[in-house]
């Protein structure tokens, strides 16, 4: 049994918050993935279904998110399960807006959820770290993590989160190379051909390309406060004109567009 975490805060005032991007990405994968609806368990909300041959617990703590490692702890206790066996999805400061990446191991960089994870299993866990950008200074960054979303995030944030689905399977299987790939077609998808050919100069000067799409090849410059293994990164999605989109949808989140696609 492997256990997906998303973290955030429980309760419909923090639902839509930076901070519960984690909450969001287990809610997109329960409508998309058709697991059984959402229970009360280990001081969490839980959700069971497989994501191919892999047995998958979903596991959202309702401790808030600095106490998120008892819920993990409890389940991780009860399946027998290693960190290993543990993967978290949560918001990610030091990376700019619909930016990605998933890393095994490693330390914490001053996020409260996974210091209170680290108590409670260790380290080696993985993590997929999905940006949010940064307000600039220190001081900002706990009124922006649980301010809601901006309208001009929704078009990233939807696209991300279908990615995601996207690639669950991979990433259950540990293809993290697969899932970025994946994610990476929703976020920055490669342009139409013209259908004209390069001229044969230019043609020569061109490099060999390998399987996966480039945008899922660059690899950040980690965060000083953070030493652990190099990550898979993915790279700034392209910015897309989002303004008839906010006229159609004005009141709807990104989560809820999402699920309305698998309903």
């Amino acid at each position: 049994m492997q256990i997906f975490v998303g973290l955030g805060n429980p309760g419909s005032k923090y639902a839509n918050n930076r901070h519960n991007i984690g909450f969001m990405a287990l809610d997109g994968l329960t409508a998309a993935h058709g697991f059984a609806p959402w229970k009360q368990k280990f001081q969490a909300q839980i959700s069971e279904g497989q994501l191919g041959r892999e047995k998958i617990l979903l596991l959202k703590p309702q401790t808030f998110m600095n106490l998120s490692g008892q819920a993990v702890g409890e389940a991780a206790r009860f399946y027998k399960a290693t960190a290993q066996d543990v993967t978290v999805f949560h918001d990610e400061l030091d990376l700019a807006p619909g930016r990605l990446k998933v890393k095994q191991g490693g330390g914490h960089a001053g996020h409260n959820g996974l210091r209170s994870v680290h108590a409670h299993i260790g380290e080696a866990y993985r993590r997929v770290r999905m940006g949010i950008g940064h307000p600039g200074h220190k001081d900002l960054v706990a009124r922006y993590v649980l301010h809601d979303f901006a309208k001009a995030d929704e078009t990233w944030l939807d696209d991300l989160l279908r990615g995601l689905c996207d690639g669950a399977v991979d990433l259950a299987t540990g293809d993290a190379g697969r899932f970025m790939n994946a994610v990476a077609l929703r976020t920055s998808p490669p342009r139409p051909s013209t259908g004209k050919r390069a001229p044969a100069d230019k043609q020569s000067k061109q490099k060999p390309t390998g399987q996966e799409h480039p945008n899922a090849k660059g690899v950040q410059k980690q965060s000083q406060t953070d030493t652990g293994p190099k990550d898979h990164t993915l790279n700034d999605p392209s910015q897309a004109d989002t303004v008839s989109a906010e006229i159609e949808q004005k009141n709807r989140s990104a989560l809820e567009r999402l699920m309305d696609k698998f309903k």
